[in-house]
């Protein structure tokens, strides 16, 4: 199976454990050591498209967990967020902004403005 057609199988549902309000995600469940998601990301159609623009791109990370990679990463407005994978069988994923300082060595040279 190509990426491309893994992709379009991925989608995100993201997670309360990131969010310090409701959303599609469900009830706000904000974790004290978890990455604050930035409240303009609330329509999980437009993610999910950064999902799979990112697994067709190939910015994807192991472990495989069944047919999906564990994590996927889009580079948006010079941040890198990263998708996990949170259901192997259906392709489901949750995303948080990362530092600087844990962004993928792989990822680490994309320039400002690179939207992979």
């Amino acid at each position: 199976m190509s990426l491309a057609d893994l992709a379009d199988r991925a989608s995100y549902v993201g997670s309360g454990e990131h969010k310090s309000y409701p959303s599609f995600a469900g009830r706000p469940r904000l974790r004290a050591d978890a990455s604050k998601c930035d409240p303009k990301f609330n329509d999980a159609n437009e993610i999910t498209g950064f999902l799979r623009q990112a697994i067709a791109a190939g910015n994807v990370g192991a472990p495989w967990e069944g047919d999906f990679p564990r994590y996927a990463w889009h580079t948006l407005d010079d941040v890198i967020y990263e998708a996990r994978l949170v259901n192997q069988e259906l392709g489901q994923y949750k995303g948080y902004p990362l530092k600087r300082s844990e962004w993928p060595e792989s990822l680490n040279k994309m320039g400002e403005g690179d939207e992979r």
